[in-house]
C-alpha cells in the first residue's frame, strides 16, 4: 500500500493511513530518501497517528530512515505516535535514538522550522528546543 508523500515548504510528509508491510516500509524510507535530494528538502515529517501498533522492524526502518535522510541533509521528525504505541515500544525496549518525535503535525512543523533558523542548518539534528529526540 503506497503512502502518500507530499512536499509543503522545504519538507516532504508523509502520512502512514494503515498498517504497512515490510516491504512498503522499505519503499517509503528509499522514497524519501531519494525525494531529500529530489526536492532539495530540509525537513521530513511522517506521520503515525493512524497506526495502533509499531513492530521491531517498523521502529527501526524509521530510526535508519531519519539517520539517512540526517547524512543527506535533512531533518527528520516522527509525529502522531499513540500513547498505546509509545507504552508499547516502551516495554519491549524499542528505541527511536537520535530521532524526534512530536505530538501532532503542527509540533512536527514547528520543530522544523524552529530547526530552520538556526545557523549553519541543514538538517544538523542538533539542539534541545521542541521535540524530544527517543533514545
Amino acid at each position: 500500500m503506497p503512502v502518500p508523500i507530499l512536499k509543503q515548504r522545504d519538507y516532504l510528509i508523509a502520512s502512514i493511513q494503515a498498517a504497512l508491510t515490510d516491504e512498503d516500509l522499505r519503499y517509503l524510507r528509499d522514497a524519501l530518501v531519494t525525494q531529500v535530494g529530489e526536492y532539495r528538502s530540509r525537513g521530513v515529517i511522517v506521520d503515525v497517528t493512524a497506526l495502533d501498533v509499531m513492530d521491531s522492524f517498523a521502529v527501526r526502518t524509521l530510526r535508519d530512515l531519519a539517520h539517512m535522510t540526517r547524512l543527506r541533509g535533512a531533518e527528520t521528525v516522527i509525529v502522531g505516535i499513540q500513547p498505546e504505541v509509545a507504552f508499547a515500544m516502551t516495554q519491549l525496549g524499542l528505541k527511536l535514538e537520535d530521532v524526534a518525535a512530536a505530538l501532532d503535525l503542527e509540533e512536527g512543523l514547528a520543530y522544523l522550522d524552529r530547526q530552520a533558523k538556526r545557523p549553519g542548518f541543514r538538517g544538523s539534528g542538533t539542539g534541545s528546543a521542541g521535540p524530544q529526540r527517543m533514545s
